[in-house]
């Protein structure tokens, strides 16, 4: 199933995780829909990484044991480092 590109991700896009994709720090948080804007990008082509900040929605919806599970580890739960592959920006079609 080839992922359609919509937009070039940068600093400054919204962002929706796509389904199937888990915390990298955490495989079992199912991270899929959850919301932000990129602060920062990492790397080129297929090794980019994304700096997401969450948005107020997915902070207010993010598991409260996910939250202390990062306080636990010193891990800023407000934010995470994605592939650009697992994200598509939030002002394009969801995929099904």
């Amino acid at each position: 199933m080839a992922k359609r590109r919509s937009a070039k991700l940068s600093a400054g896009s919204s962002i929706r995780v796509l389904d199937g994709v888990a915390m990298p720090e955490s495989p079992d948080v199912d991270i899929s829909g959850w919301t932000g804007v990129v602060t920062e990008t990492k790397g080129r082509g297929a090794q980019l990484k994304l700096i997401i900040e969450w948005d107020k929605e997915t902070l207010d919806r993010m598991p409260a044991s996910y939250r202390k599970s990062c306080e636990d580890t010193g891990l800023y739960y407000g934010m995470a480092c994605l592939p650009a592959s697992d994200v598509a920006s939030a002002n394009s079609e969801p995929e099904s």
